[in-house]
């Protein structure tokens, strides 16, 4: 099949955030809908304390998360609720670490390198793999992404998760949560970003507890010293206000507004399912159009566990397998810029440690009109920058 001419796409997405992170706000959004946000305001006041427990309550009834879960609001987005999970929940026992992209990897790190626990298995797998998920051993706790967000890798499902587990099953559902069918009976630990899935603001993260997570809290002490910011447990005791609307430290009431914005729209779209279908049918708008081009593929070849809200793209033309690996990134980074320039597709190049390709947010606030609109441009893009590219040896 030939490559697509190096036409001028004529129609624009009306919106040109694909970014994966922070992600795109929800359809209609506008700063007009915070006007009513709680500023000025202490957060400990009743009306303040009011919206943290709404926003509390919506995730729960949006996500269907069992009600003898605990959620709290914490600081430093998914990032500092993972890490206020592995400070605060591991040395009890083994730990197995799961890694198939960058965040897996950095979970891994951390465990290994900063809590220096001795008994950590990592299992590894490649970007567009997975790690091989019956070498968990649960009778350690288990850390692991449910999307890959770097490498566009999800978990198939659940199903592998062993309901009479002993450890605590601690999943990152950053990039997976209002957009995958989570077994929140299977989790004991999730934790994601309000700038993800919902594309709220950026700082605040969400932890949910299951009984067994907090059985853990109130029995086991770390050996290392926690900082007040990680601390969920005092004297044996789970710290319960802070899955009551009294967070660890000051959250912003703007950005509160606006994720009581963002989860009323989900509930408006059907909730969790009308979402799920939604990003689904991003992905299959993508995946319908590269089965028709010759130079693209998906990053993760197995669609059983491809992911459809960070979808990851490599070039796979004779053109760009013959570059060189720095001339590959070179001219990976050169689609992404062109499409910025041209106002279609901003922030899409691949994470920085992935293989050169393009990364495509495919989450609920992103319309399926859209997606469609961009797949011409991808086109344009590369035959554009294929047709004059010099490579650095050549230049």
């Amino acid at each position: 099949m030939a490559n697509p001419a190096a036409r001028h796409p004529e129609v624009k997405p009306k919106s040109a955030h694909f970014s994966s992170g922070p992600c795109a706000k929800r359809p209609g959004w506008t700063p007009e809908l915070l006007k009513n946000a709680l500023v000025g305001r202490s957060h400990r006041s009743k009306e303040g304390k009011a919206r943290l427990v709404e926003a509390i309550e919506l995730h729960r009834k949006l996500l269907g998360i069992p009600a003898d879960y605990k959620i709290g609001i914490v600081p430093a987005s998914d990032t500092g609720a993972v890490e206020m999970a592995l400070w605060s929940l591991l040395g009890e026992r083994g730990v197995d670490v799961l890694a198939w992209e960058s965040f897996g990897s950095g979970w891994a790190s951390d465990i290994s390198k900063e809590l220096k626990l001795k008994d950590v298995r990592v299992i590894k797998a490649g970007y567009g793999e997975i790690a091989d998920l019956k070498q968990v051993d649960w009778s350690r706790d288990v850390v692991f992404t449910w999307n890959g967000t770097t490498s566009g890798v999800k978990v198939p499902n659940g199903d592998w998760i062993a309901a009479d587990r002993q450890g605590l099953a601690i999943c990152d559902a950053t990039s997976a949560v209002f957009a995958m069918d989570l077994a929140w009976d299977k989790l004991d630990v999730v934790t994601w970003s309000w700038q993800k899935a919902t594309g709220g603001e950026a700082a605040h993260g969400m932890i949910v507890l299951s009984p067994r997570a907090v059985k853990r809290l109130e029995t086991y002490t770390p050996a290392w010293p926690l900082p007040k910011i990680f601390r969920m447990a005092k004297d044996g005791k789970l710290i319960d206000g802070i899955f009551k609307g009294e967070t660890i430290n000051t959250p912003s009431m703007l950005c509160v507004e606006d994720i009581l914005d963002a989860l009323k729209w989900g509930e408006s779209v059907g909730g969790l399912k009308g979402m799920i279908a939604r990003s689904q049918a991003n992905l299959k708008a993508l995946t319908d159009w590269a089965a028709k081009t010759d130079w693209v593929d998906f990053l993760a070849a197995d669609p059983a566990v491809r992911s459809n809200t960070s979808i990851c793209l490599k070039m796979v033309d004779p053109w760009f397998s013959a570059l060189g690996p720095k001339d590959q990134e070179a001219a990976a980074k050169q689609i992404a810029a062109l499409l910025d320039k041209e106002g279609v597709a901003m922030d899409i190049a691949a994470y920085r440690d992935a293989p050169p390709g393009l990364r495509i947010w495919g989450g609920a606030t992103i319309e399926t009109a859209d997606m469609q609109a961009l797949c011409p441009w991808l086109d344009w893009a590369f035959a554009e920058v294929k047709a004059s590219y010099k490579p650095a040896a050549a230049a």
